[in-house]
């Protein structure tokens, strides 16, 4: 794995959490503040460094070192983002609706995996350059 794919990924899943948290909280009109979207998106940014540990430990039990690029890393990826981000918010005393849950599912996971998707289409594609 290059360390640009590892850079890629890791940009793909910021991104998609920024997205996920500036347009959910537009979408329900609420004031663009750094301090309000900062309330919204630090569950879900531990979620997603949950995902990245995780993704980490499972390499070293496996003695490799794991390719966060790949769909299936999104998946796991994507996964603990939401799983950690809505046990934090109901910790946090925030709203945790099973829609709520479906939306952050859907939206997170098409982001992550669609650009895990872009990212595996980018490197085929420069590859067959070279």
């Amino acid at each position: 794995m290059t360390t640009s794919r590892w850079w890629g990924a890791a940009a793909v899943d910021m991104i998609a959490v920024a997205l996920f948290v500036v347009i959910g909280r537009a979408s329900h009109r609420h004031a663009e503040t750094a301090a309000g979207i900062a309330s919204t998106a630090w569950p879900f940014a531990v979620g997603l460094g949950t995902g990245w540990a995780i993704l980490a430990a499972r390499g070293r039990r496996r003695g490799e070192r794991p390719d966060p690029a790949t769909l299936s890393s999104g998946v796991a990826v994507c996964a603990a983002t939401v799983a950690c981000g809505m046990a934090l918010r109901v910790v946090a005393g925030q709203g945790t609706a099973p829609t709520f849950i479906g939306v952050a599912t859907g939206f997170l996971g098409a982001l992550m995996l669609g650009g895990r998707a872009a990212l595996g289409a980018a490197t085929q594609r420069q590859a067959a350059r070279q």
